[in-house]
């Protein structure tokens, strides 16, 4: 059988994944000459560095060259940000550059750059989630041009918060806010830090400075976990407000409640306090170098730090004081002690049990009666019965 290679490649649409961070995929279906289908996700910022290798590695059929020679389709760069608007207008170019490159001569649509960019990953089988996070929302692309935006799964549009106070930028990268400012979030991050745009502005801005317009963020903040997941302390920081906690680089610590803004309550040992969650890493993960240099940015403000907050969700948003983290979180220490002393108490009894039992002197055979002298006569020999007479 001949090598691999593709007979169609058909683009279904784009899901908006938000683990690591919000981010934006899209999904293509892949038919082989072998007549098996394969599902793939692949990023745009991706798709347009494997064009670019393309070109390199067919320089005159690219036009470098010449101009007149080229045959490999344009497709336009990534944008300084992907939001969900770029997206999915860049959806039809897209499909057009697929079916344009499949049908491209065979030296190149069934080259290896080709054939292996293609192929079926590990993380297309298994894509990575988390359960503590919401699950992909899915956009098909429409199968005909009658279809309307009303046909397309999801929302069509980025999010808009609310700023709910001034901000002033302390660096080039985070964007300046003003009281009721309205801005698209491009991208959610755990560290509390969130990538917005405000009109020709972008940049990033303290998630704790953003309320959403349609209610307050509840959904995102998921209930206290007493059990606790276990992180490590990444980089040091010392307490500035009372219900922090002042840590070690290479402590372990217990997370027992993950927050929007990006200050996670904790638990050492039988404390717990906030600490900048841009400074943990789970236990077990590996270090990465976006990880390591978000590090190096400094903690976002704290949400009960902002001054003159103008919420319209201040009253109804759920708050959860430190005294109850502190006293529910001692309730389930002592309950797991109280959990484990009880086992360890019904084990020992069990022992103590086995090994009665087993020092208890085993009962002696009775012995049975004599047999009556009429018996004997009756039942017995004749030397036995002599005996008796």
């Amino acid at each position: 059988m001949g090598d691999a290679f593709i007979r169609h490649i058909e683009l279904l649409g784009y899901e908006k994944r938000f683990f690591p961070s919000q981010h934006y995929v899209y999904m293509f279906l892949v038919k082989w000459n072998d007549l098996s289908e394969k599902l793939v996700y692949r990023r745009f910022t991706e798709i347009y560095e494997f064009h670019k290798a393309l070109k390199e590695m067919f320089p005159i059929e690219s036009g470098d060259i010449n101009i007149e020679n080229r045959i490999i389709p344009h497709l336009p760069a990534p944008k300084w940000f992907d939001g969900q608007r770029s997206t999915q207008n860049r959806q039809g170019t897209l499909a057009e550059y697929c079916y344009m490159l499949v049908n491209l001569p065979h030296k190149i649509s069934r080259c290896l750059h080709v054939v292996n960019f293609f192929k079926v990953r590990p993380d297309d089988m298994n894509p990575v989630t988390d359960s503590q996070i919401k699950k992909p929302e899915v956009f098909l692309l429409p199968t005909d041009a009658k279809k309307n935006a009303t046909d397309i799964t999801g929302p069509i549009v980025l999010q808009t918060y609310r700023a709910i106070a001034d901000y002033e930028k302390s660096s080039t990268s985070e964007m300046a806010l003003k009281a009721g400012d309205m801005v698209d979030v491009v991208e959610k991050s755990e560290s509390g830090w969130w990538f917005c745009q405000l009109k020709n502005k972008r940049g990033w801005v303290p998630a704790a400075y953003l309320e959403p317009m349609d209610g307050p963020d509840e959904s995102e903040e998921q209930d206290p976990n007493y059990a606790g997941e276990q992180y490590v302390v990444q980089k040091s920081y010392t307490a500035v407000e009372d219900d922090e906690l002042s840590l070690k680089e290479g402590d372990t610590i217990e997370v027992i409640h993950k927050l929007l803004d990006g200050w996670w309550v904790i638990r050492k040992d039988e404390t717990t306090g906030y600490y900048p969650s841009m400074y943990l890493q789970k236990a077990g993960e590996a270090n990465t170098s976006v990880k390591s240099e978000l590090r190096n940015r400094s903690a976002p403000p704290r949400r009960s730090t902002i001054r003159n907050a103008k919420s319209i969700h201040k009253q109804s948003r759920k708050q959860i004081s430190q005294e109850t983290y502190r006293r529910n979180s001692k309730k389930y220490i002592q309950s797991q002690r109280n959990l484990k002393k009880n086992f360890q108490n019904k084990a020992n009894v069990i022992i103590e049990k086995n090994e009665q039992e087993e020092n208890k002197p085993k009962a002696q055979p009775a012995v049975p009666p004599r047999p009556s002298k009429d018996l004997i006569l009756n039942r017995c020999t004749e030397s036995t019965r002599r005996k008796i007479l």
